[in-house]
């Protein structure tokens, strides 16, 4: 148990460290390539972040050799989302309430482009709805509409990248880790600092999570509990992390923009392969964790389309994942 522990704290150590220099690498890659910081955001941090999780599905339906291995899949594509519209709001909530009077802000104003935030809720909402319908029914033709998901994947990052009109000039960026001299670092050691970071991400996510499961365990927690609630949580550390730094900074519309378009991935990219691998049919908590999203997004759109939200406003939706982990204790007990 205390090896275990003592890889837990480790590898939750690197993926903070190398989140530091992702989000480093990736604001540099977007100003390198003139997109806005919403773009940067949505396509290239998310992209980034997003990969390892993806990677977990694409596995787990593909090459399980089981039921239950390909039910990992199909859950890591419901519980992702819900993770991201949850937890990962209420935290840049707390960030920004807790680092107020250090950024100068006494009403811990959000400061982002919010019908642009509203207009990718609605994006999400609309791809979910049919996502969460498909899980219900069944049909000889399903596997077939995972294309659809690619392509309107694909469509959203088209949309942000002709939306991104100017490179992010307004946003101060810190100086290259791997060139802190430089004050415009050539593009290789940009990229090199992005793709490391992001592989070092990604194995120690994995790690991290693998710790998670033997903990669990070894508290006398289910393993379908444990798959459920914890895992999902696990392996969206590193867009939580990467929200914490960049709010600490002041750049929540980074931090939000990242989680937004984490969002979109997960809703696309592994439903796409969990719809041409697995029958892609919910039980019970897959169904509430559907429900619950539904909820959380519908209330983050309402408050970016009002135009004006406080930090303290994003933190109530934290508590939906609460409902969800208490639904799931039930459930299985």
């Amino acid at each position: 148990m205390m090896l275990t522990t003592l890889w837990f704290l480790l590898s939750a150590g690197a993926i903070y460290a190398a989140c530091e220099y992702f989000v480093n690498g990736i604001e540099w890659l977007g100003r390198k390539f003139r997109l806005d910081a919403t773009a940067t955001g949505t396509v290239l941090a998310a992209f980034g972040t997003a990969l390892p999780e993806s990677a977990v599905t694409f596995i787990a339906v593909v090459f399980g050799h089981s039921p239950e291995q390909r039910d990992i899949g199909v859950g890591a594509a419901l519980g992702g989302p819900l993770v991201l519209g949850t937890i990962a709001y209420a935290v840049v909530g707390v960030a920004l309430w807790g680092n107020r009077h250090r950024l100068k802000r006494p009403n811990a104003l959000v400061k982002v482009d919010n019908a642009r935030l509203a207009r990718d809720q609605r994006w999400f909402l609309s791809i979910f709805a049919v996502k969460c319908t498909l899980g219900l029914v069944a049909f000889a033709f399903k596997p077939w509409l995972g294309v659809l998901f690619i392509a309107a994947y694909g469509l959203y990052v088209w949309r942000e990248l002709r939306s991104a009109e100017t490179a992010s000039e307004e946003e101060e960026l810190e100086p290259l880790k791997f060139q802190p001299h430089a004050d415009d670092p050539a593009m290789w050691r940009v990229a090199t600092q992005s793709v490391l970071a992001l592989v070092v991400i990604a194995i120690a996510s994995r790690v991290f999570v693998t710790q998670i499961e033997v903990i669990g365990m070894a508290f006398g927690l289910s393993p379908h509990l444990v798959a459920l609630v914890l895992s999902p949580v696990a392996t969206e550390l590193p867009e939580t992390v990467n929200a914490l730094i960049w709010v600490r900074q002041g750049k929540e519309r980074l931090a939000l923009a990242n989680i937004s378009g984490a969002m979109m991935i997960q809703a696309t990219i592994p439903s796409s392969l969990a719809l041409f691998f697995t029958p892609w049919l919910f039980d019970e908590p897959l169904i509430v964790a559907g429900a619950l999203t539904t909820v959380a997004i519908g209330y983050l759109w309402w408050l970016f389309q009002r135009g004006h939200v406080k930090a303290r406003w994003l933190v109530p939706v934290g508590l939906l994942y609460g409902v969800f982990a208490a639904f799931v204790a039930w459930h299985l007990a």
